[in-house]
């Protein structure tokens, strides 16, 4: 069996919708990240043989070919392969999980492995053109709008949230209580330095000039339960789920090294952590926010794990009732949970958030000494993703 490891790990800072990033074309960001990703891993362009690449709303007229551009952009050898994955909101993960079975089955040695999003930058489509439209106004739709709704139902994610929190009787005063708890801990992780150690500033140009964007754009310090409370449902008249206890909309880039971990070391870069194993379960689409739940019980079943023998969880913050809901169907503890803030707070760009995550559970078992930690997440449409890695 190869020895595959994860190595490096970067990402630009998360930025707000319409915010710093909302100028810069997506695939130059990742293309400019998967470089700065190489550089700080210490690893030359000319030894990555392999490109697998996510964006979940194509953003411009080269996001179509984006796994290729983006390799082209980083530098690597126009010979290197190049692979386009999407699997929702764990399309970060899947990048990673992707790059890993490249290098399992031999068909690469090292891979860049990561995602974008230019949310600010998804457009608007006219369905109806192409048949001829003789009378009347045309339409157009927005393509952001697409991916915030259950392909099913029609409903807003936010709603299927509401379903989640209906059928299990969570609160909202729980969920605002998760809201300003993951603001708090991003806050925290930002003045510790923890944050700034897995982002590579951004250069901006504007009108007055050039400056270095180089923290998380959406956390907020004011963020209380009692300005919480007063927020308006965001989805249902008398709901629960709110702009405080939802994910943001967010640009950002990011990436990790995935390889053979003779030739990540021979490359100059160290090995930070392997893939032990993953789960992708199917969970009705109505209630999307209950899929980290089984994925993550079928992937200690799987392994012969306890949840006690999990040193760190990050379970992504689509929106609080997915973490409310795992805490109380798993027991997880909530100083090992999402120590360092999460989609509601940092924000939730769908190709970038699992890459985010497996760099900040890294560090965090680096930092403590941890041996494992488990990612997970919802993905609309009705689906679960877990993924086991520990420190090496």
């Amino acid at each position: 069996m190869k020895d595959i490891v994860i190595a490096g790990g970067l990402r630009t800072p998360l930025g707000a919708f319409g915010g710093s990033l909302a100028g810069l074309e997506m695939t130059e960001l990742a293309g400019l990240t998967a470089a700065g990703c190489l550089r700080a891993a210490g690893v030359a362009p000319e030894q990555v043989d392999h490109m697998v690449f996510t964006t979940t709303v194509p953003s411009g007229r080269d996001s179509l070919f984006s796994a290729r551009v983006v390799g082209i952009k980083s530098g690597i050898p126009e010979s290197a392969g190049a692979l386009a994955v999407v699997r929702a909101c764990a399309s970060g993960l899947q990048a990673i999980l992707s790059a890993h079975q490249q290098v399992g089955t031999g068909h690469s040695r090292i891979s860049l492995a990561g995602g974008a999003e230019s949310y600010s930058r998804a457009p608007h489509v006219v369905t109806t053109l192409r048949s001829g439209v003789k009378r009347g106004p045309i339409e157009m739709e927005d393509m952001l709008d697409w991916a915030y709704r259950c392909p099913f139902s029609n409903e807003y994610m936010g709603d299927t949230a509401e379903n989640l929190a209906d059928d299990y009787q969570y609160t909202r005063e729980a969920m605002d209580a998760w809201g300003v708890m993951s603001q708090s801990r991003a806050i925290a992780a930002q003045k510790s330095g923890f944050l700034a150690r897995q982002i590579m500033p951004v250069e901006i140009v504007e009108k007055s000039g050039t400056r270095m964007f180089d923290s998380d754009e959406c956390p907020r310090s004011d963020a209380t339960a009692e300005k919480l409370a007063r927020l308006r449902p965001s989805f249902r008249k008398g709901g629960r789920v709110t702009a405080g206890n939802a994910s943001t909309v967010n640009d950002a880039a990011g990436f990790v090294l995935v390889g053979d971990r003779d030739a990540i070391e021979n490359a100059g870069a160290a090995a930070r952590g392997r893939i032990v194993d993953w789960t992708v379960v199917g969970v009705p689409a109505r209630i999307m926010g209950h899929g980290p739940v089984p994925a993550i019980r079928s992937l200690l079943d799987k392994t012969g794990l306890s949840q006690g023998d999990i040193d760190y969880f990050e379970i992504n913050e689509a929106f609080a009732a997915v973490n409310v809901h795992a805490e109380a169907q798993l027991g997880i503890p909530r100083d090992l949970h999402n120590a360092y803030g999460g989609g509601i707070s940092l924000g939730h760009p769908p190709g970038v958030t699992g890459v985010r995550m497996c760099i900040t559970a890294l560090q965090h078992l680096e930092d403590t000494g941890g041996k494992r930690a488990i990612l997970s997440m919802c993905l609309g449409a009705g689906q679960g993703m877990a993924m086991l890695v520990e420190r090496v």
